[in-house]
């Protein structure tokens, strides 16, 4: 019986997904922390405990994210577009550009629909163009980031969010605030703002239908809406979109113990 594991250890948030002969077995979440080795370990003993297997029962382990080269038992490690592209695939197979939206990073890729990446794009190392703006400006409101999406649909009047840098974005929304701006025309504002910084990185490498938008920014309403709005179109998002990398690897780890057994 096959019993392979995906992680994904991420700057903010780690993910794990077992798989099985019969497909999903487990799957687990946390935060990162300051110890990506022992957050590693973390993960594979929820999904152990989840699916009731030991050590010994893991047939291989595919390690992906900004921390994988610390999960230390992993047989194999790949790079994070790899993972994504494998995961859409699986779940979105029309798809064939992919914007996932974490917390440092935007990446935008190409794929074929059979988890082949034809071309990719990262954004730059300022955090504006990424998720972690929205959780910047989510402790200036005093509210919970899962909570800014639904926020920023009940906006009456969305204003003109100006900075596109994480950093100067406390500070307008402070300033905003300050002029009796709502939460939620902010909010509309700032997803405004990075859809369209998102938009422009895809532009870069060129943009074919159909759309899918993964990482934790996915769980963003508000973000999704702004991106269509922009775009003229839908843009399709997974169930749990956030684990996409993690069952991309997980699914390369079954496909290379197949081809092992």
């Amino acid at each position: 019986m096959v019993f392979v594991l995906g992680i994904d250890i991420g700057s903010a948030a780690s993910k794990g997904v077992a798989l099985g002969d019969q497909g999903l077995l487990g799957s687990f979440e946390c935060p990162s922390g300051g110890d990506f080795k022992l957050t590693a370990e973390r993960v594979r003993e929820e999904l152990l405990s989840q699916c009731r297997k030991t050590e010994k029962d893991v047939s291989r382990t595919v390690a992906t994210g900004y921390g994988s080269k610390l999960v230390l038992f992993a047989d194999e490690i790949k790079p994070d577009i790899v993972c994504l592209a494998k995961g859409i695939s699986s779940l979105l197979p029309s798809a064939r550009t992919v914007i996932d939206v974490g917390d440092l990073y935007t990446k935008v890729l190409r794929t074929n629909g059979d988890g082949n990446v034809h071309n990719f794009i990262l954004s730059g190392k300022c955090a504006g163009g990424s998720g972690r703006i929205l959780q910047v400006v989510a402790k200036v409101l005093q509210v919970k980031v899962d909570e800014i999406g639904m926020l920023s649909l009940k906006s009456k009047k969305r204003i003109d969010f100006n900075t596109g840098c994480a950093v100067f974005a406390e500070t307008e929304a402070i300033s905003r605030l300050s002029q009796e701006v709502t939460k939620e025309d902010l909010l509309a504002g700032l997803h405004r703002a990075l859809a369209a910084q998102i938009n422009s990185l895809a532009e870069r490498i060129g943009v074919e239908p159909e759309i899918a938008i993964t990482g934790g920014g996915a769980r963003d309403i508000g973000l999704i809406q702004a991106l269509s709005e922009i775009r003229g179109h839908a843009i399709l998002a997974p169930p749990n979109p956030h684990m996409t990398a993690a069952l991309g690897a997980a699914i390369i780890s079954k496909e290379n113990q197949k081809k092992l057994d």
